[in-house]
């Protein structure tokens, strides 16, 4: 199984299910752990009957709530601690040192750190990596209005001291083309539909599941996101 982390204080949880949607579309098995304080997806996401800890089944992606760590989960689904999960990847959510830690983030297979370039969402999403004991390699994810190399320089400005390198490739989601008002229909509906996400929303789904998948091609990536915008 490949940890996949998302890190940051900003809202990820749309962002992680519709990746997840085009890997398990791809006929990967995903679990997403949500491992954030406010525990978004308890909200956002549809189950049966909700307790303080979790798993529910989403359109084919298994959505985790409340636990604190890998075992917690297993113990939950009747697994030993010796057993292995049975997924191809866990996308991890995370706003603090406690989850990155407790599931071990310095060992994903790959992690990304998501950020508007407000300062809470900066200074806050910074923070979880205080007192890393060693250097971890993180791919910037960046919502802005215009994307400004003045806002990537000051991101640079401010991590300095912290133990992150920034991979040199970076991705960019725009903020106010129309994406949050179709994320908020799609919440209400219950529904992961991509139809009516703008184009530079589905190209940054594109790259981010092609980097995850490591082999699979763009073109099937590509071909797997018509499918679902087609209800397929």
């Amino acid at each position: 199984m490949k940890k996949i982390g998302f890190i940051g204080a900003y809202d990820k949880t749309d962002l992680i299910i519709y990746i997840s949607k085009i890997l398990v579309t791809l006929n990967k098995k995903v679990i997403v752990i949500d491992s954030t304080i406010n525990q978004k997806a308890r909200y956002i996401i549809p189950a049966i009957s909700p307790t303080t800890k979790y798993v529910t089944d989403f359109e084919d992606i298994d959505i985790a709530v409340g636990f604190e760590n890998f075992d917690d989960i297993k113990r939950y689904l009747g697994l030993s601690n010796d057993q292995e999960l049975e997924y191809d990847f866990a996308l991890i959510d995370t706003d603090n040192a406690e989850g990155f830690g407790n599931f071990e983030l310095g060992t994903a297979a790959k992690n990304y750190f998501v950020t508007s370039f407000d300062n809470y969402s900066l200074k806050k999403g910074l923070e979880i990596f205080t007192g890393l004991n060693e250097v971890i390699s993180l791919t910037k994810i960046l919502y802005s209005k215009e994307m400004l190399k003045e806002e990537d320089d000051y991101l640079n400005f401010l991590s300095l001291g912290y133990k992150a390198i920034w991979n040199e490739y970076k991705i960019y989601f725009p903020i106010e083309n129309g994406d949050l008002t179709v994320i908020y229909e799609n919440q209400r509906l219950a529904k992961i539909k991509f139809k009516k996400l703008s184009i530079q929303y589905k190209d940054g789904l594109a790259y981010i599941a092609e980097e995850i998948l490591e082999d699979v091609s763009e073109a099937n990536i590509r071909k797997t996101i018509k499918l679902i915008e087609k209800g397929v």
